[in-house]
């Protein structure tokens, strides 16, 4: 969704001329509950069309996709389904935390108020990021990073 009704919120581009009453309305039309739902929050700022063909090329598609689908089988090897099918249970035994990423995922779960529904969301998501770099254990870096996935908007900046 775009950050305000005209979109420009927060953009170098273009000016936002939306008040803050009006962006907080346009951002309240989705609830907690739904946004609970949704695994991945991310921001994605408007680029220049000069900064956008200056760009180097990225990373190919095949290389990215040969990356998901191992961490995918190694998924499926480990707990029989992928890790956003995990449940309960199944999230604690295979998604476990070492010392330090266990300290910072209730930092961040405390300071963020996360409800148990979004715990376990980025739980499964941090799990899947340990997979993609091919670590066995979930740390602290997997959990920083799934944080960064479920910012939540903010309608006054």
């Amino acid at each position: 969704m775009n950050p305000c009704p005209c979109g420009y919120r927060g953009s170098t581009l273009k000016a936002c001329r939306c008040t803050p009453d009006q962006v907080a309305r346009y951002q309240g039309k989705l609830s907690g509950p739904l946004l609970d739902r949704i695994d991945l929050h991310i921001e994605v700022p408007a680029v220049s069309a000069q900064l956008l063909l200056d760009a180097p090329p990225g990373e190919t598609t095949d290389s990215i996709r040969g990356r998901v689908v191992q961490a995918r089988e190694h998924a499926m090897q480990r707990q029989g389904k992928p890790n956003q099918a995990l449940q309960g249970a199944e999230i604690d035994r295979h998604a476990t935390l070492d010392a330090a990423a266990l300290k910072f995922m209730h930092a961040a779960a405390e300071r963020l108020g996360w409800s148990a529904r979004s715990t376990h969301r980025a739980l499964k998501v941090a799990r899947t990021t340990a997979d993609l770099a091919g670590a066995s254990a979930v740390q602290a870096a997997h959990v920083a990073e799934a944080v960064q996935y479920r910012r939540a908007l903010h309608a006054a900046e």
